[in-house]
Parts: structure tokens; C-alpha cells; sequence
């Protein structure tokens, strides 16, 4: 067949095996797709294909995990359908929770108001506190996406436990705004499809040819819903990575994606084998550390040929803001991107310090610092009025700090993540007070900091501080990955917490290969030679951790 002209230059540009991906022929298929292997661009080239080869735009609906991710496919593939004459939007990118607002809207089903879950539970269990609301908040998602519990259900146990009176007071609260959660809009539009054949049937035309991107972390009602979309004839393809599924807190989980087969007879699996991203050392000790798995696809990963850069051991037992320092003045000042990535938002926290110290402007994920929180005013103006000036600084504060409350009240209380309590900020205050003599020169030191803490902190800066689950998708000239440590990553809390700890250990390794493999030019791996982590022992010889005491060396 002979194709578009700019179609054909399109599916000319790509490689053997992102071409056999775009120009799979119609019928279920799995794109299984590593990091750095160009997936967005097979998916754009196998929209291009369908439109080229006479599907009808209106026909076809491209499903992403998150707004950034659909805004990007939406404005890649406008641009690459435009010589077909179709208009931006003409085909349908959503997520799935757009998706299903608008599969709701289009049957006149209300959609909103759309509850903020965290707001209802402050309400109704007040004095929980942010540990249970979260926990609750991941009991409800668990109940109506996972288990696909209905209240009715939920209301007809005889002996509810306390989740289930929980949810059953939450619910009820919800109905008497006549609105719904994000979880419902999912929940909701599946039991109309299910219980309304013409919607389905306008919805199943709509989605003749289903692209779903990121499948590997979708819960069961989105897969559900996709699934319900697709049949009977099956035009779906899937892209995604199961050594990329880290969001299993989120209800994803990596046997979905492994078990596709089952639900989708006579699925095909085509795989995207080298990574162009990565210099070659970094996918070389990624694949092997990823390899450890056993949930997890049998493939092949490569680099591309003659893929420059390097990998740095950066073995160093001294503290971390020592660290960081380092990292960044190991980097080439080229304005090239660089990222400083960590397993958790605190321990980013001597990133910022450093950053501010030399006057560096930074990115960083919407994390609250203490030196954001207005409680900060609040607890130098109590160590002014209710203690006596003749007191130590540090003597005023820890006062104050003994009366804060240990919990987080009001709005903030519940906010993901966590705003620092009061007693927080107040022992964070502390801290930093030791070096100052007095409450007023420690008081423009704070003022001073906030205003180049508001003066460096900036979007379009070079320089990203986030943690590993933030920046999937993302890709950086330089990366360094910091508490690279025996506890600290893997995380030994999310271990400890786990009903299955060999699960979440694999899922812990999945996001330390994703943390690795955002490097473009450079990877540093920060880590104290006396507690590496076990993740660096199975991506590198014991010989390698030993000798690797300088941020210049490559691997």
C-alpha cells in the first residue's frame, strides 16, 4: 500500500522494531517498551498509520496515565496528522478519568460536584489525623477500584469493621453533595457501559481502535474499562514496561500487564529493544539490576550503538549535604539538565540546603519545607512574648517547641505530601539555631533565607530535585541518585510494612532501574562505601564498590 508521503518519511525514521510496533496488523497487540526506547514516538507513527491507511480519526482513542503525558501525545500527534488534514484534537487523547467524565457526561450522568476525599475525611473523622486519612483514602481506592465493592454491599455486612463504617459515612457524605469522587468517575462510567447497551455501542465506535498508553500502571477498573471498550473486536494496543511499574501503592500491579495474555487471546507482543537514551554503562548495570526480578518479562535491552557518556561510583561517607555539594560541582556548568533524585522528598532536603547556599536555582516537586510553612511566624513570635530575652536562644525555642501540637490541624492536615506539623517546624527551627547568639539576628537570618529560597526556586531552572517516582518519563543531561544505602533504598519501611515483602522489594528495584535510566550524558551513584545498597551489590561487582572513591570516575 502506498502510503502518505509524510506518513511514509514518519514510519522511514524509525527502526526496524518501533516500525513492526507502529504497523502491527489489527488485532490485540502488546508494545512492550523499556526506557528510552522511543514509545511515545511509535505511538504517535502507529496513529499516523491507521489515519493512512483509512481509519477514521473519530475512531480512535489514545488513553495516557496523566494529564502531562496527554497534553504531550495530543500536541505530538496534531502535529503529525496535520499534512492528513486533521484537525488539532481530531483524535481523541484522554486519560482515563477524563475518559470516563466524559463517558458520563455524554449519558447526562452528573459529574459533578468532584469531592476532594481528603476535605470530606478532615470532616468527618476529625481527629483521625494525616496518618489515618491517607490510610483510609487508600482503603477507599483499594475498595471501589481493586475490589469493585459497592456501599450497598459494604452496608449489608452485619458487623462492619471499622474501614467499612468509615467508608459507609463517607460515602453518605459524598451523596448528600450529589456529586462524586475521581475514584467514581471511573467506577461510575464502567456501570453505565455495563448496564446501558446503546452508550457502550456509541462509546465502542468511538474507541474502534484503542491505544493505551502506560499499561503497566493501570488499576483493575481502568483495565476493566479499556478492556470493555475494546471487545469484541479487540483493536486495542498496549504500550508500556513492566520493569517500569512502580506505582503499586496506586494500585497497579505488575502481574496485569504479565497476565495480558489471558485476558486478550491471540495477543501479540512486539518489543522495543534498545535504549537511545542512556549512555551505554548505565543501561549495561540498569538491565542488570533489573534482571534480578522474577516478575518480569524475558527481553532484550540494549544501548545504542556508540552510546557516549558515563557512570560514576561515587563512594563517600560523609555527610550528605557534603554529598550534594560535590555532585554539583562535579558537573560541567553548560547549562546542560541535571537532576538530583532521592527515594524520598526528606532526604532532598540537604539538595535544597546546598542549592541555596550556592545560590543555585532549582526545580523541586511541590514538597512543603519548613521554611515555607507560616507556622515558622507563629513560633518566633510565641519564643518573643512568652519567654524572657535574657534566655539562650536555643533554650526559647525548645520551650516553644514542647507546647507545639504534634499533629497537623486544619487545612494542611492531610496534604500529600505531608505539610510539617507545628512541633516539626519547631524542631526544624531548631536545629538551624544553633549557631545563632539571639531570637533577633536568627529572625533575619529566617528572612533572609525565605527571600532566596523564593528567588532560586524556579520552573525554568537547569537544576530538578525530585524523587525517583516523580520524574518517570522524565529525562535529564546529568543525573546523580543520592542514599544509594542499606535501609534507604530499598526503602526498609515500605518493607517493613508490606504483606509481601519479596513483592515490594521487586517493585523497590523496578524504581531504582527507573531513578538510573533518566540519564542522557551522566549517572552518578551516591552512597556510603560502609552500607551500599543491596541493589548497587547486584548491579556491580564488590571490586567495583570498593575501589570507587571519586565523583570523576567512569564505570
Amino acid at each position: 500500500m502506498t502510503l502518505h508521503p509524510p506518513v511514509e518519511a514518519l514510519l522511514g525514521r524509525l527502526a526496524p522494531d518501533q516500525r513492526a510496533a507502529a504497523t502491527a496488523p489489527p488485532g490485540p497487540t502488546l508494545c512492550v517498551a523499556p526506557a528510552g526506547s522511543g514509545k511515545t514516538t511509535t505511538l504517535v507513527a502507529r496513529v499516523a498509520w491507521l489515519v493512512a491507511t483509512g481509519r477514521d480519526p473519530a475512531t480512535i482513542c489514545a488513553i495516557t496515565f496523566n494529564r502531562r503525558a496527554a497534553e504531550e501525545l495530543q500536541t505530538r500527534l496534531d502535529e503529525a496528522l496535520a499534512p492528513l488534514s486533521v484537525e488539532p484534537g481530531g483524535v481523541r487523547v484522554r486519560t482515563f478519568h477524563a475518559l470516563g467524565r466524559e463517558i458520563l457526561q455524554s449519558a447526562d450522568a452528573p459529574v459533578e460536584p468532584l469531592v476532594d476525599r481528603m476535605a470530606v475525611l478532615r470532616r468527618i473523622a476529625p481527629d483521625a489525623g494525616p496518618a489515618c486519612w491517607r490510610r483510609l483514602d487508600d482503603a477507599f481506592s483499594r475498595l471501589k477500584l481493586d475490589l469493585e465493592v459497592t456501599v450497598d454491599q459494604v452496608g449489608r455486612d452485619p458487623a462492619p469493621g471499622p474501614v467499612a463504617r468509615a467508608f459507609l459515612a463517607y460515602e453518605a457524605a459524598v451523596a448528600e453533595t450529589g456529586g462524586l469522587d475521581f475514584d467514581d468517575l471511573v467506577v461510575r462510567a464502567l456501570r453505565l457501559l455495563a448496564a446501558d447497551q446503546a452508550v457502550l455501542g456509541r462509546w465502542r465506535s468511538a474507541c474502534a481502535e484503542l491505544l493505551v498508553d502506560e499499561v503497566q500502571d493501570v488499576d483493575r477498573s481502568q483495565l476493566r474499562l479499556a478492556l470493555l471498550l475494546a471487545a469484541p473486536a479487540n483493536r486495542i494496543f498496549l504500550v508500556g514496561d513492566d520493569d517500569q511499574s512502580i506505582y503499586g501503592w496506586r494500585l497497579a500491579d505488575v502481574r496485569r500487564v504479565i497476565g495480558l495474555a489471558d485476558a486478550l487471546p491471540g495477543l501479540r507482543r512486539v518489543d522495543l529493544e534498545t535504549n537511545y537514551r542512556c549512555p551505554g554503562p548505565v543501561v549495561e548495570r540498569s538491565v542488570r539490576l533489573v534482571g534480578h526480578n522474577r516478575e518480569r518479562f524475558a527481553k532484550r535491552i540494549v544501548a545504542r550503538d556508540h552510546a557516549p557518556g558515563r557512570l560514576v561510583l561515587a563512594a563517600d561517607a560523609t555527610d550528605e549535604v557534603v554529598r550534594v555539594r560535590r555532585v554539583l560541582e562535579s558537573w560541567p556548568a553548560d547549562g546542560s539538565s541535571r537532576a538530583i533524585l532521592a527515594r524520598t522528598n526528606r532526604e532532598l532536603l540537604p539538595a535544597i540546603a546546598v542549592a541555596l547556599e550556592l545560590d543555585v536555582p532549582f526545580r523541586a516537586p511541590e514538597m512543603p519545607l519548613p521554611l515555607d510553612s507560616p507556622e515558622i511566624d507563629g513560633l518566633l513570635e510565641d519564643a518573643r512574648r512568652s519567654t524572657p530575652d535574657s534566655w539562650p536562644l536555643l533554650v526559647r525555642l525548645e520551650a516553644v517547641r514542647r507546647e507545639a501540637p504534634a499533629i497537623a490541624t486544619g487545612a494542611e492536615a492531610g496534604a500529600d505530601p505531608p505539610v510539617p506539623t507545628r512541633r516539626e517546624v519547631a524542631a526544624a527551627l531548631l536545629a538551624w539555631a544553633a549557631p545563632y547568639a539571639d531570637l533577633e539576628t536568627f529572625t533575619m537570618t529566617v528572612d533572609e533565607r525565605r527571600r532566596r529560597l523564593a528567588a532560586l526556586r524556579r520552573p525554568d531552572a537547569a537544576l530538578t530535585l525530585a524523587t525517583a517516582h516523580a520524574t518517570k518519563g522524565l529525562e535529564f543531561d546529568h543525573v546523580a541518585v543520592v542514599g544509594l544505602e542499606s535501609g534507604r533504598f530499598p526503602n526498609a519501611r515500605a518493607l517493613a510494612d508490606a504483606v509481601d515483602p519479596g513483592r515490594v522489594l521487586e517493585e523497590e528495584r523496578r524504581l531504582a532501574y527507573v531513578a538510573w535510566t533518566r540519564a542522557r550524558r551522566s549517572l552518578t551513584l551516591v552512597y556510603d562505601p560502609a552500607a551500599p545498597s543491596p541493589f548497587l551489590l547486584e548491579a556491580f561487582d564488590i571490586q567495583e564498590l570498593d575501589v570507587a572513591t571519586s565523583y570523576s570516575r567512569s564505570s
